[in-house]
């Protein structure tokens, strides 16, 4: 047998309950059976930190995988390695070399060894970033662990169908679909449908009407907790069945099928298959009766919660047991040909798992072998240092050595050695360094992209105005760059609450959806999880989205999709997936608790590898509008909430120019004192600084434009030197933001060698900004802060020319 990729399924146009078909279902079936009785040995015997495993799923997704098509795509849940299998975009040796954590993408394309086995991608990206040939490939999106996570990107690539089948402007995008037909998978347990994710995407897709199949794998418990205990009705189906769609309305079709029923789950997914992709009406699949022999995973036992008549019943009804049943009792093949089949497939395995294991203690072994010779040399050359030999005798002892062990090795040699000659130690040194930069890659590259379509890579365009420009309210700055970026590029489109028929609550879309039509500017329903999700999977397929959090405090409940999902993809898929999504949104300065928002910090702290934009103005919002949509980055732009009708100059290349993003800007030069802000802030700061300028205290005032990423070119550092005195001022609560870019110029840039003062940060109160005008002047940061922030710091240099005011 073929120790790669393993053998197709049934084709449709052969009989699906032929000898052939079947016993090609049975060998799989076994396959991914064996590989997962192999893991939790693997486990068990030190070679893995964890295990979990598809045991007890292998029918259901033998079937399903006879319908997936090249093109579609699956958002799933970490049970689904028979599927991967079967889809043929998953070999065993992959397999087993996720749950090795091999660090090479080639021979773990998932994710380089960054995600625990089970968790499961196909690489939509080729090594440059350029996108393959998604017709070409069964797509996987990269697997999200927490519970539901996996269904709001679900909606959205089944929404990207919908745009490609109704847009003909798209349909020449034939790398990426052939005009809608493909279909979005989506599997997750039965526990997880209690998820709050589960059921704002399940009625999204209802509300959409796209090409979606959401099979729920039903084993009746959530770790140790009953379906009773989880969902209305201890049934999903059932407590879904007002979406099931009738003569008269649209909803689902919905399914249910027992797991260990063969023939019953490859006529279910036949229908569902036909429904969703014929007709995109979205399907429902509820796979009941599915068992789960090994218990949830490596880290507990099934049999502390699961009674024995439970346990019991397990056995009898596991698939692989009924399924030979079905085989033999049809006449299919006999038991001599079964067992033959089963010996064949528990072979392959082992003979898979042990290349895996091969190739990854391969590599960790040339390395230790190559820092014992070293650690030799150096005990040598000390002397024959008794330390040193007997770090050399525990390493050489270790039992399945990783990474780990070897590198933390070197470096407590070194730390012994550090008052030898540099010569003696040099070579070990040298070696040292050499392993650092391979392990940034291994372990920490890709957090943003590297690729040629990088942010920092746009050629900026430098905004252009007439001799007698227009000036008109922020808004229809941001109306006529959205218009041209509309235009010009079919792939964009516009979804959030509001933003369709009345062109968003502050009009920046105003009359853009009766002009470019509604697909390309869309109501939602208040939804934000899934309108990230609805992004984010049309992103994966190619799509260049503009999701609309109406107002910044709203992010909040997207939160963990972004963190969780788009945040971290391209970096846990090790460059080889990647969402470019734009989320628009809006915030600062307001008034009241709820809509004043500027929980930077909460930002900063949980999105890292999102971009991070805090324009100060819509002009600046449309430049970086128009940068984004030429790189491959996801980024969040937070307009000033009470900038849109304030007035701006209308530049003559709106559609063109572009804002260099990771660039700060001096808005007012000075000699007395630095003043680092963004986004409203800086209306704030240079009111105050005009103030101040009348009592001879000369501020230089820096808009960082972006905080992800911070300063590139290190204007801050720059202006430091000159001024030796610096504030880090915004909206944040203390210690967010503020302390972020302290941390940024003070470490990162070093400017610390340059200060004459002590750095300080002015931002707002701990609490939420009371209601009203005074609610805001006494909550956050106002001109008349900045003014006694600043005074203060120089009565501290110069008490004589500037005394205390209070």
């Amino acid at each position: 047998m073929n120790t790669e990729y393993l053998p197709t399924l049934t084709k449709e146009s052969e009989n699906p309950f032929g000898v052939q078909s079947v016993l090609n279902d049975y060998r799989m079936v076994m396959i991914s059976r064996h590989a997962s009785l192999t893991v939790r040995k693997e486990v068990f015997m030190g070679k893995a930190k964890f295990g979990i495993y598809g045991d007890g799923k292998e029918l259901a997704q033998v079937a399903m995988a006879r319908f997936f098509k090249l093109g579609d795509f699956r958002s799933g849940y970490y049970r689904d390695q028979t599927l991967l299998f079967a889809m043929q975009e998953l070999s065993l040796q992959e397999y087993f070399a996720q749950l090795y954590a091999h660090t090479d993408t080639k021979v773990e394309p998932a994710s380089g060894g960054r995600l625990m086995n089970g968790h499961f991608a196909t690489r939509s990206l080729n090594d440059d970033g350029t996108w393959k040939n998604l017709m070409e490939m069964r797509n996987s999106s990269a697997d999200v662990s927490p519970t539901a996570a996996q269904m709001p990107k679900l909606l959205g690539l089944a929404y990207a169908s919908k745009l490609y089948k109704e847009n003909p402007a798209l349909q020449h995008m034939t790398s990426f679909s052939n005009k809608g037909g493909e279909v979005a998978w989506g599997t997750i347990g039965n526990a997880s449908t209690a998820e709050g994710m589960f059921f704002e995407t399940f009625n999204a897709g209802g509300v959409l009407q796209v090409p979606m199949v959401i099979s729920v794998w039903d084993d009746d418990y959530g770790i140790s907790v009953t379906n009773d205990l989880q969902v209305t009705k201890a049934s999903i189906s059932a407590a879904l069945e007002g979406f099931k769609r009738d003569n008269e309305q649209k909803g689902y079709e919905i399914l249910v099928v027992k797991g260990w029923d063969y023939e019953g789950l490859v006529n279910a997914y036949s229908r569902a298959n036909k429904v969703a992709r014929e007709q995109h009406v979205p399907v429902l699949v509820h796979v009941t009766e599915m068992t789960q022999p090994q218990g949830h995973s490596t880290s507990g036992s099934h049999e502390r919660y699961k009674s024995k008549e439970r346990l019991q019943w397990e056995v009898e009804y596991d698939c692989v047991v009924k399924f030979k049943e079905y085989i033999l009792s049809n006449k299919i093949a006999s038991e001599e040909e079964l067992d033959q089949i089963n010996a064949e497939a528990k072979q392959l395995v082992k003979e898979s798992k042990d290349k895996a294991w091969k190739a990854f203690s391969a590599t960790i072994k040339k390395e230790l072998d190559e820092a014992v010779v070293l650690l030799i040399e150096l005990a040598d050359k000390c002397k024959g240092n008794k330390e040193l030999t007997q770090m050399v005798h525990e390493l050489r002892r270790t039992l399945n050595p990783v990474r780990m062990d070897v590198i933390s090795t070197v470096r407590k040699a070194l730390l012994l050695v550090r008052t030898e000659p540099l010569e003696v130690k040099a070579r070990l040194q040298s070696w040292y360094k050499s392993q650092q930069k391979l392990n940034q890659d291994r372990y920490s590259s890709h957090q943003y992209s590297e690729s040629e379509f990088r942010v920092d890579a746009v050629p900026p365009v430098e905004v252009k105005y007439s001799e007698e420009p227009s000036v008109l309210d922020g808004r229809e700055i941001l109306k006529a760059c959205f218009d041209a970026i509309l235009e010009r590029d079919p792939r964009v489109f516009v979804i959030g609450e509001d933003v369709g028929l009345i062109g968003d609550v502050n009009q920046a879309f105003a009359g853009l959806q009766a002009k470019h039509g509604e697909l390309r500017v869309t109501d939602t329903g208040i939804r934000e999880v899934s309108i990230i999700g609805q992004g984010i999977g049309a992103a994966l397929r190619g799509l260049r989205p503009i999701t609309e959090i109406q107002y910044l405090d709203y992010l909040i409940y997207a939160l963990m999709t972004l963190s969780d999902d788009l945040a971290c993809l391209h970096y846990r898929t090790k460059g080889g997936q990647k969402a470019p999504l734009i989320i628009r949104t809006r915030g600062h300065r307001l008034e009241g608790v709820w809509h004043s928002g500027s929980p930077i910090g909460m930002i900063l702290s949980s999105l890292r590898g999102i971009l991070l934009c805090v324009p100060r103005d819509m002009t600046q919002a449309a430049g970086m509008y128009n940068t984004l949509l030429e790189a491959d980055q996801p980024a969040i732009v937070i307009e000033s909430l009470n900038g849109y009708r304030l007035k701006e100059k209308m530049p003559s290349n709106i559609g063109d120019f572009k804002v260099a993003l990771g660039k700060a800007e001096i808005l007012q030069s000075g000699k007395d004192i630095t003043v680092v802000t963004y986004g409203s802030m800086c209306r704030i700061v240079l009111e105050a600084a005009k103030r101040l300028a009348q009592i001879g205290i000369f501020v230089e005032v820096i808009d960082v434009q972006t905080l992800l990423p911070f300063d590139l070119d290190q204007v801050t550092l720059n202006s430091i030197k000159k001024t030796n005195r610096v504030i880090f001022a915004d909206e944040d609560v203390p210690g967010g933001a503020s302390a972020y870019m302290m941390q940024q110029v003070i470490e990162e840039q070093q400017a610390y060698y340059y200060l004459d003062s002590q750095p300080m940060t002015l931002s707002a109160k701990e609490h939420r900004p009371a209601y009203s005008s005074d609610g805001d002047y006494f909550s956050k940061p106002s001109a008349d802060d900045v003014v006694e922030k600043v005074y203060a710091m120089m009565h501290e240099a110069d008490p004589k020319n500037f005394p205390a005011i209070f």
